[in-house]
């Protein structure tokens, strides 16, 4: 049973999927840990409820990134992860935790990526007129938002459409394909070899897996 941690700021909607999946046996793994650097974030009641240990490194207890950092690495160090599942970590990793995680941590990030790094991704869409938005599910790395690909689902966008509508679209995608890629990462059907992407036993001639589009 792989063992894995998941590190959050809000509410944890990603959070309950993994959750779900993994209670249901359709990840085959066990969440270890919840973090979050928000004493606040909902996402930590979810996994009380699911009997999962949380923990808080709140981010203003501590006086620069740099130190948070250091608190969040030697933490994650005791751990013995197999994955760090970033869902909805609003905070920038330093490079001592993906150096020393690296292939080992995943991140969803709501873009088609290299699109739109970083934030406020839905309004860019929306005020650049886009015709597709979607998820990207990466490994990752030093820069932000910028590590191997391993999984995009991309939704048509609609003229005038509210950016409730467009972001409650855009979770429900992420609520498929993170789940799924977490399976295959467990089963070690998806891992980093010399910074490229194997995939194993996964039909990906026709690019459903690695690209695909959904009607949401």
């Amino acid at each position: 049973m792989k063992k894995i941690a998941v590190l959050i700021s809000g509410s944890g909607t990603n959070l309950q999927a993994i959750i779900d999946k993994c209670l249901s046996g359709y990840i085959e793994a066990e969440i270890v840990c919840v973090l979050s650097n928000d004493p606040n974030a909902y996402g930590l009641e979810r996994a009380k409820l699911n009997n999962i240990k949380t923990k808080i490194i709140n981010s203003k207890d501590f006086e620069t990134s740099d130190l948070f950092n250091e608190g969040l690495y030697d933490y994650l160090k005791t751990l013995d992860l197999d994955l760090i599942v970033l869902a909805g970590f609003m905070k920038i990793l330093s490079g001592t935790i993906t150096k020393t995680f690296y292939g080992k941590i995943i991140n969803i990030h709501p873009s088609l990526l290299p699109k739109y790094p970083g934030l406020d991704t839905h309004k860019k869409v929306i005020k650049n007129k886009d015709s597709l938005h979607g998820v990207s599910v990466h490994y990752v790395s030093e820069e932000l938002d910028a590590g191997p690909l391993i999984a995009q689902g991309a939704i048509k966008t609609y003229k005038d459409e509210d950016i409730d509508d467009l972001i409650e679209r855009i979770h429900q995608i992420e609520h498929i394909i993170y789940p799924e890629v977490i399976k295959f990462i467990c089963k070690k059907q998806i891992y980093l070899d010399s910074n490229k992407i194997v995939y194993k036993n996964i039909n990906i001639n026709n690019k459903d897996f690695i690209y695909k589009n959904y009607e949401i």
